[in-house]
């Protein structure tokens, strides 16, 4: 029997990447997103997410969708995605399917974080509104998972692919470089190059969930490289390529101060059920600069 997959946020990248890696595995896929090409729908409606479940009885549920800031300002979309949703597809899922495996988004942005690598036994942060609710909805998993639902949480630290978009800083670098390399004059303007964090490709990442979420032994997991490079070190990465030095194309912001200096992974837990990222920082530049056109230095 063709198992089904239900993905809330499918229009994400790593809805994209998440959607292929089910369908390699022979998998029908159903995309929920409020954007897109893909059945369109709200998560935080529970009569929506119960009549999807009800009618389709999915073997997985995975929820991905939530608003791309931290900022305060998206308190309340925040908590209506993450947090009300959570909730919405938890409760169909025990009236209507109880045997299907749920697997909810976390983040490396939930815990405390100190700059050493963080693993998923470390202690909560409630310093922001996002936190707040990606704890909530955590909370959630543990509660149902008392009733019998086998609720999945993968904290996911930093990684990218092509399909980023551009109001992110390493998009926002790749579309610079690639139009310096095509005869622009223009410089680079950015805050703090030495914040580190993982750059992991979001390919990978997928790969990972589905690690995670095809055993059940473990339920919660951080899914990171467990490496971190400073937005410096993606610069250097970006430019290489072009055979040109970033120093000549950046300008500093004064000023800016960045949400944390380091943020990266102990990923110990996923790699002992047998995963690891494949692709490296100098990959995933080369990557994200050709999916515009090949850069030539």
């Amino acid at each position: 029997m063709t198992m089904k997959i239900l993905i809330f946020g499918a229009n994400s990248q790593d809805g994209h990447y998440l959607a292929a890696a089910c369908r390699q595995r022979g998998a029908e896929v159903l995309g929920v997103s409020r954007s897109g090409d893909w059945q369109q729908g709200d998560v935080a409606s529970f009569d929506f997410v119960e009549s999807l479940v009800r009618d389709h009885r999915p073997d997985l549920v995975i929820h991905l969708a939530a608003c791309s800031t931290t900022r305060h300002e998206a308190l309340f979309e925040n908590h209506a995605t993450i947090g009300t949703g959570t909730l919405n597809l938890l409760e169909a899922v025990k009236r209507w399917t109880p045997d299907c495996k749920v697997f909810l988004t976390g983040s490396g942005l939930q815990f405390v974080n100190t700059g050493n690598p963080i693993s998923e036994h470390d202690p909560f942060d409630h310093t922001s509104a996002y936190a707040v609710v990606r704890n909530y909805s955590v909370f959630l998993a543990r509660y149902f998972r008392t009733l019998g639902i086998r609720t999945y949480v993968g904290y996911l630290f930093h990684h990218e692919s092509p399909l980023r978009k551009p109001n992110h800083v390493s998009q926002m670098i790749v579309q610079a470089v690639r139009r310096i390399a095509a005869g622009s004059a223009e410089l680079i303007t950015l805050g703090d190059i030495s914040v580190q964090k993982e750059w992991t490709f979001a390919g990978d990442v997928a790969e990972g969930i589905m690690t995670l979420v095809g055993q059940e032994n473990v339920f919660e997991a951080a899914i990171g490289s467990g490496v971190a490079f400073s937005i410096e070190n993606w610069l250097e990465a970006c430019f290489a390529l072009t055979g040109r030095d970033w120093r000549g194309y950046v300008r500093m912001r004064e000023g800016f101060l960045p949400e944390y200096p380091r943020l990266v992974s102990d990923p110990g837990t996923i790699n002992s059920l047998g995963w690891r990222p494949e692709v490296v920082i100098g990959d995933l530049a080369r990557m994200m600069l050709d999916a515009g056109g090949t850069v030539h230095g």
